[in-house]
């Protein structure tokens, strides 16, 4: 069977291929996973194309998504895929005025949305959207003009089947570069951009992804990334489908523990922030158990360190070492295997960078975490690190097809199939990224090794440049302060400024705990946390995790954040990545105070 060259073609060739071996998707309903087979979601899926078909929405269309992840957010992608009409996913996590702008910006005819929450952000913006006819509601029960079910979709699809008799010939017959989607960037600064996927894009990297990634039908995930997100939408929807791989849809993100235990998936795809918190809660429980328990989870985790210095760097290892590792994945591991499923392959990390000192961690602990890396104009894989090919702290080297350079000042160049076809309705701001010679400048500053593993330094525009002209990468530096227990975020300013320093958001619990051993008053968390024994406190774990940094780059002042980061105050992106220019303007009289005196 000849590689897809279209989302279509990988579509139909998965249905074809698994249809009588197991189940495309899962999901939980009334407190039981349930299956959708291959050929339920082929069937789903026709009768969505043929249900928009008969609403006269087609090629050159765009049609909305505003939900969670579960089977319908399949169902409707594929389906306006295969109708040939673009979709626009919307992290369903955006304000009315956020969800307005993008349905308005693509010029969207319809808008599936998941139930009446989210239809109520339609509703406020709705007299501001000329192009918006149709509104498809998945569950819930919803009146308003043009509205109807996505069951009433289906319906109306399967009604029409007569009607389109090479249904799938004209899905398999998308060009290579036609429109699949408009992905709308999160938008650290500025108002977001539609960034224009092709299918060709989607299908080259799902297909080069696959000659590194080893996944099959043997394997299960977990999606838990939102599949508005390009890293979600590729490795954990396209990838997975196209390889056979069973896909479970997780409750929700603070669910993702249970699931875990009941689903016990092979592979996982995560941000770095969800490794950051089960480190975090590892340390925590083996520093609260007694001198004992202590003791023997540092002595496991020294000698599975060991161990796996030796493994990635392709050395024998020692009988003894061998030895005290067994023990240490009985006594500490084999219990942090166990509650993430016990039958964890690998993870995979993108998104943000992640800390090496927690990929050294969980390799040793016999959950390997291939990072990668990649953005949504570039569809978006451009590397990553694979089980023969491992390199912590890199993101891997590039995947096949995939051209990498480093510019003169540092900023990593891709080029290749997957690369997008530009930003919708913005000519300019693609010309500014994409040279004559087709390199997109990601705007990353990294560097290649000698083996060909990519390094990422931080983001070019993230760059501090002190008063005294020193370069301060923030991002390695954050990562080291949030793998302290005591530290829940960080983010590092500076730049222009006398010195660098920091914003901590403490982990209020483990302080908690601290403080009642010292019969500090902790009713008032804002007291507490202007108490100068906490404060002091803080300032030496911060301070113990940078010790080896130069004298330039150690923050000389720290601010405590009583609340953590969040998406819904405009702190953090859909993907949690910190805003930091909204960050900085929110606490700007903080700071400013803090250089004052």
């Amino acid at each position: 069977m000849n590689a897809p060259q279209t989302i279509n073609q990988l579509f139909f060739q998965a249905v074809d291929r698994y249809a009588r071996k197991r189940a495309a998707l899962r999901h939980k309903v009334g407190g039981s996973w349930l299956d959708v087979p291959h050929d339920e979601l082929a069937r789903r899926v026709r009768h969505v194309a043929l249900g928009l078909r008969e609403l006269g929405i087609g090629p050159g269309d765009r049609v909305a998504i505003l939900s969670h992840n579960r089977p319908d957010w399949a169902i409707a992608d594929y389906g306006c895929l295969t109708a040939r009409c673009a979709d626009v996913p919307i992290y369903p996590t955006l304000t009315a005025s956020q969800v307005g702008y993008i349905l308005k910006d693509s010029g969207a005819r319809a808008v599936i949305v998941e139930d009446p929450d989210q239809y109520a952000k339609v509703a406020k913006e709705r007299g501001e959207l000329p192009d918006l006819e149709h509104v498809i509601t998945i569950a819930g029960s919803v009146q308003g003009p043009g509205v109807r079910t996505f069951q009433q979709l289906q319906e109306l699809g399967a009604g029409a089947e007569t009607k389109y008799p090479d249904y799938r010939r004209e899905a398999e017959g998308a060009a290579q570069d036609e429109l699949a989607t408009l992905i709308y960037t999160s938008g650290t600064t500025g108002p977001p951009k539609g960034v224009m996927l092709t299918h060709h894009n989607f299908a080259s990297n799902v297909v080069a992804s696959l000659k590194v990634l080893s996944v099959g039908p043997d394997d299960s995930c977990l999606s838990l990334l939102p599949l508005s997100h390009s890293f979600e939408r590729t490795a954990g929807h396209y990838v997975m489908l196209h390889a056979g791989v069973l896909i479970n849809y997780a409750e929700s993100v603070d669910m993702v523990p249970a699931n875990l235990l009941e689903v016990q998936p092979t592979v996982v795809l995560s941000v770095p922030r969800l490794f950051e918190k089960i480190y975090a809660r590892v340390l925590e429980n083996a520093t609260a158990g007694g001198a004992l328990k202590r003791r023997i989870f540092f002595w496991a985790r020294r000698n599975a360190e060991a161990w796996a210095d030796l493994r990635l760097a392709g050395k024998p290892i020692p009988n003894t070492l061998a030895v005290k590792k067994a023990l240490a994945d009985r006594l500490v591991f084999g219990k942090l295997r166990a509650r993430t499923g016990g039958r964890i392959r690998f993870f995979v990390s993108g998104g943000a960078p992640l800390s090496p000192e927690i990929a050294r961690f969980f390799y040793a602990a016999g959950l390997p975490i291939l990072e990668g890396y990649g953005l949504t104009e570039t569809t978006p894989v451009i590397s990553v690190n694979t089980l023969d090919a491992l390199k912590i702290g890199t993101v891997g080297r590039p995947i096949p097809g995939v051209d990498v350079r480093i510019a003169d000042d540092g900023e990593i160049l891709v080029r290749g199939p997957n690369v997008m076809k530009g930003y919708y309705n913005r000519p300019d701001a693609t010309a500014e990224v994409i040279d004559p010679e087709g390199w997109l400048h990601t705007g990353d500053i990294g560097q290649l090794d000698a083996d060909g593993f990519l390094k990422i330094t931080d983001r070019k525009k993230d760059i501090i440049v002190t008063a005294g002209g020193k370069n301060i990468a923030p991002q390695p530096i954050e990562n080291m302060v949030k793998t302290n227990k005591f530290v829940l975020n960080a983010v590092m300013i500076g730049d222009r400024r006398k010195f660098p320093s920091m914003l901590v958001v403490p982990n209020l619990d483990a302080l908690r705990v601290w403080a009642g051993e010292r019969n500090l008053q902790i009713d008032d968390p804002e007291r507490f946390l202007r108490s100068p024994d906490v404060v002091a406190k803080v300032e030496r774990e911060v301070m113990g995790n940078l010790r080896d940094l130069a004298s330039y780059e150690m923050p000389k002042k720290i601010v405590l954040i009583e609340k953590d980061f969040t998406i819904e105050d405009g702190e953090l992106t859909p993907t949690l990545k910190v805003k930091r220019r909204v960050v900085e303007e929110k606490y700007k009289d903080r700071i400013d105070r803090l250089y004052a005196e």
